[in-house]
């Protein structure tokens, strides 16, 4: 059975705070726990109004501890803006909270020239493209994998964690698929971002895929998408009208704002924006997949087909909260996915009891 997965932006509500964002975002982990959901990653941003997850770190330990068995991670850790070292040290702290739960997504992006050099703590220096090797210094420093002569080897991060993150590549050009195939780690396809690269880059992925002792002995293909399910076709088409307006505005304006509503968004987008299609057409993927269940699970049975995928990650940036629930309740029937059952309270409560 395919895994079911959501990662979170903490879209700011309109009227509202980053507090309401992440009160939204604890209700959505909570929901998506309860129908099946595998694992949640929350995103991280910089200098975006619209929405609130600007430090995933932050946020992931939190929900750990307000949910049971769902997988919690980023998505990823942009590390362009950090050292390797920190970002490892941060998880194994990560691990004492919730010991075997967590995941350490792994990426690279752009904020902007602007938020770029604001972020960089050494402004004198040209940009570096060092992502392979800070990777590489990552999962060295988790599993203290430095060769014998290498100067990090003597540098021990918390020897008595004994858990470490699950590792995930995040891309969204195919560039990064020979990278986690080679350290066989799991592989996250940017399929909102760039949809028509996803079938090359995660069949590249599971082709070159050579286990270690890094992560699974076998391929974790995951193409995350932007999906909006309703009970007809035409209902959920004009769910992604808001997230159409906004990229929409910023491509224009290279500005950010709050979504808009549906009827809102209706008035920016022109005709042809907003008839764009939303299920596959031939060779193109849309951007944003909608329909209703029945046309949803032709879609994504097609995805999955021809992409490999062994999980799907939603991608459902929606202002309407419990519509927004609503399409992760339906896309788990879509799939066949189950919930556990329940844990026992008072088994849980003698685990994490201190000695």
């Amino acid at each position: 059975m395919i895994k079911l997965s959501l990662v979170e932006q903490m879209s700011v509500p309109r009227g509202g705070t980053a507090f309401h964002a992440f009160q939204n975002a604890l209700e959505n982990a909570r929901h998506a726990e309860a129908h099946g959901f595998h694992r949640m990653w929350f995103a991280e941003h910089h200098g975006i109004d619209s929405v609130a997850s600007h430090a995933p770190e932050v946020l992931l330990g939190v929900i750990a501890r307000e949910t049971e068995r769902l997988r919690i991670g980023s998505g990823a850790i942009l590390l362009n803006n950090y050292s390797p070292l920190k970002v490892a040290e941060l998880f194994l702290q990560m691990e004492v909270l919730a010991p075997g739960r967590f995941d350490l997504g792994l990426g690279r992006a752009t904020s902007g020239p602007l938020v770029d050099l604001a972020l960089k703590r050494d402004r004198n220096t040209a940009h570096v493209d060092d992502f392979d090797q800070q990777v590489q210094e990552v999962l060295a420093f988790l599993h203290r994998d430095f060769p014998a002569e290498h100067p990090f080897r003597k540098i021990r991060l918390m020897p008595t964690v004994e858990a470490r993150p699950e590792p995930w590549i995040l891309g969204s050009s195919g560039n990064s698929a020979g990278l986690a195939a080679a350290l066989g780690v799991g592989y996250s396809f940017a399929g909102f971002l760039n949809p028509n690269g996803a079938v090359a880059s995660l069949q590249r992925y599971r082709k070159a895929f050579r286990p270690t002792h890094y992560g699974a002995q076998t391929p974790q293909a995951m193409l995350s998408i932007s999906v909006f399910a309703g009970d007809t076709d035409a209902e959920a088409h004009r769910m992604t009208w808001p997230t159409r307006a906004v990229f929409a505005r910023a491509h224009i304006t290279g500005g950010t704002t709050v979504f808009p509503t549906i009827e809102e968004a209706e008035r920016m987008l022109s005709a042809d924006q907003r008839d764009a299609p939303s299920v596959i057409s031939g060779s193109y993927w849309p951007a944003r997949l909608a329909g209703s269940p029945r046309t949803l699970r032709d879609q994504l049975s097609r995805m999955i087909e021809l992409s490999g995928a062994t999980e799907i990650m939603l991608q459902s940036i929606n202002p309407d909260q419990e519509a927004r629930r609503h399409t992760h309740a339906l896309v788990t029937e879509i799939l066949g996915v189950k919930a556990e059952p329940a844990r026992d309270e008072t088994a849980s409560a003698v685990k994490i009891a201190c000695p």
